[in-house]
């Protein structure tokens, strides 16, 4: 029998602009992703991100595009965050997910006028506020014991 792994859970919740041609399966994994390591370099930590994306927003009409080639689609994710190791807070890893996720949208999707926000969250909020349609997404090939603990949540 392995040892347990020491997790911090933090449910999330992240909302952003993306570009209108943006998809939200691809914002999903690139979420997931960018949390797969989170911390500093040399102090660094597994993490696992397990929740759904969907769009806050209703979709462009067609006959609208012309109007709308500068606007953008405002995308959110609703999940929770496994961290491994002892002695995180959910402040501490809360600001290392937002700064990955900062640096992943940008780095994809270019300058969108403002960072990604991503904030803790109450666990009930998940629950009651993902709708029916979201997409599921998570951190392929994470730490075993970081998706048992994540996924006990879902």
């Amino acid at each position: 029998m392995s040892p347990m792994l020491d997790a911090l859970i933090v449910p999330l919740f992240v909302t952003t602009d993306l570009p209108l041609e943006a998809e939200l399966a691809e914002f999903g994994e690139l979420l997931a992703e960018a949390a797969r390591v989170l911390g500093h370099e040399g102090a660094g930590y597994d993490a696992f991100l397990a929740g759904k994306v969907f769009w806050l927003d209703r979709p462009v009409l067609p006959e609208q595009r012309p109007a709308a080639e500068v606007e953008l689609r405002f995308a959110g994710m609703l999940g929770y965050l496994a961290a491994s190791g002892p002695g995180h807070t959910s402040r501490d890893v809360v600001c290392d997910v937002r700064q990955a996720i900062g640096e992943a949208v940008a780095g994809r999707y270019g300058d969108v006028g403002v960072a990604p926000a991503v904030f803790a969250i109450r666990d009930q909020d998940v629950r009651e506020r993902t709708p029916e349609s979201a997409l599921y997404i998570d951190t392929r090939d994470a730490t075993p014991e970081l998706v048992t603990a994540a996924r006990s949540y879902l």
